[in-house]
């Protein structure tokens, strides 16, 4: 459905390389992610692709359709939801949806199908107008204005950027249902825990790619052992973990510290080096890695 070559975009006059000789494909009904941090070249990549920015080199194509010879095929054929809210916030929910309906030269009841699930939550304040809307129905509104017109590829940048976990939460369920209907979905986001929700995902960082596989196969290619460490003084464990010779990385996760060790190491070598510093109460624990580990660990050995 979607496939990059070798695509490059600069900026400031070449100054600034927002994304450095990328290539991927995303499969028909496939729901694809482009994970990574502010900066990583994710909306570039989809201003590309809904023909909104011209690349410096490079080709890409989406359903067919080439991005820069054919791009009005593209524009008709694909939903899109920026990062940043962009409906029209003196309009109503109701009128939003007439609108970009009419555009596309289609009704709300021609496709009501596709968004009824999600509509329904919004109908209630379908005379309010837009700008007056909570985060997550601003979402939910504009998702209803991507899908109006039945597209058969949805792109969203970082859709779930400010809205509250529930929310949040709840917008996955939808696009889990969006694609059971045989919707080609590419979402980015810099939420490692929203990972595991994409049947592949792309791991970026400062325009490269780093990994592009399933979650589950990415988190198995962490070879190492992976330790939890928990104490009531975290940032002098921290500093001293990361003094130790054996210590190969160690980072602060939430509450405790994700440790890796060199060579041979064990969690009794480690105990012996924190108790020889008088740290007490704290304990050591093998986890199982997650996305952000896995991001870290090729961060390092890129």
């Amino acid at each position: 459905m979607i496939k990059v070559s070798n695509i490059v975009k600069t900026y400031n006059k070449g100054s600034v390389q927002a994304v450095n000789d990328i290539s991927f494909e995303v499969k028909r009904g496939e729901l694809f992610g482009l994970i990574g941090p502010d900066g990583a070249g994710k909306s570039s990549i989809f201003r590309i692709l809904t023909t909104l920015l011209l690349a410096d080199s490079g080709t890409a194509t989406v359903n067919g359709f080439d991005v820069v010879n054919q791009f009005q095929s593209i524009r008709n054929c694909i939903g899109y939801m920026p990062g940043r809210f962009s409906l029209y916030q003196d309009l109503t929910i109701e009128e939003n949806l007439e609108f970009f309906a009419t555009v596309f030269d289609t009704t709300i009841e021609e496709n009501y199908d596709l968004i009824r699930d999600i509509y329904v939550q919004i109908e209630p304040f379908k005379d309010r107008r837009a700008g007056k809307l909570s985060g997550g129905m601003k979402q939910k509104l504009a998702l209803c204005c991507a899908l109006i017109h039945k597209p058969e590829v949805l792109f969203l940048d970082e859709p779930t950027t400010g809205v509250d976990v529930v929310s949040r939460r709840e917008f996955w369920e939808m696009l889990k249902k969006l694609k059971q209907q045989g919707l080609t979905i590419v979402v980015s986001t810099p939420y490692m825990d929203e990972a595991s929700l994409c049947d592949r995902i792309a791991l970026m960082q400062g325009g490269h790619i780093l990994s592009i596989d399933t979650p589950q196969n990415i988190i198995a290619s962490y070879q190492k052992t992976l330790y939890a460490v928990a104490a009531p003084n975290m940032y002098k464990v921290l500093t001293a973990m990361r003094s130790y010779e054996q210590t190969e990385s160690c980072f602060a996760f939430g509450d405790c510290l994700h440790l890796t060790l060199k060579g041979d190491s064990t969690i009794d070598d480690v105990s012996k080096y924190i108790t020889a510093l008088n740290f007490t109460d704290v304990q050591i624990q093998e986890i199982v890695p997650d996305i952000e580990d896995c991001f870290i660990k090729l961060l390092k050995e890129n």
